[in-house]
C-alpha cells in the first residue's frame, strides 16, 4: 500500500518542527506535561512502528498552543478555573449564548 500524500494545508500533516513550535508556544506550567507525554508517545511509536498516537497527541497540544498564543492570560485563568472546579470550589460561569454575545460572535 502506498502512503497517502498530504497537501501542505492538510490538518493531518505534521512538519518536523511542529513539536518544537508547539512546545515553544506553551506556558511554563504546561511544558513539562508536554515533554512527558511526547517522550512517552514517541517511545511507544518506536516499539509499535505506528505514529498515529504521536499525530493525535500533537494535534491536541497544537490546540492548547493556539489557545495559549491567542490569549495567555485567559488560558492561565482557564487552567486556574479547572483546578478550582476539580477541588470543588464554586466558579462563577455564564451561559454560552451570553459569552458569544459578550464576544460579539
Amino acid at each position: 500500500m502506498m502512503p497517502s500524500a498530504f497537501s501542505p494545508g492538510d490538518d493531518r500533516s505534521v512538519s518536523p518542527s511542529t513539536p518544537r513550535e508547539i512546545r515553544a508556544a506553551l506556558i511554563g506550567e504546561e511544558v513539562a506535561h508536554f515533554d512527558r507525554e511526547y517522550r512517552q508517545v514517541m517511545a511507544d511509536a518506536a516499539e509499535s512502528l505506528d505514529l498515529s498516537d504521536v499525530v493525535s497527541m500533537l494535534r491536541r497540544w497544537r490546540r492548547v498552543a493556539w489557545s495559549t498564543r491567542d490569549d495567555p492570560d485567559a488560558h492561565r485563568h482557564m487552567l486556574t478555573s479547572v483546578e478550582e472546579l476539580s477541588a470543588g470550589v464554586h466558579v462563577t460561569t455564564e451561559p454560552w449564548q451570553e459569552t458569544r454575545t459578550r464576544l460579539g460572535l
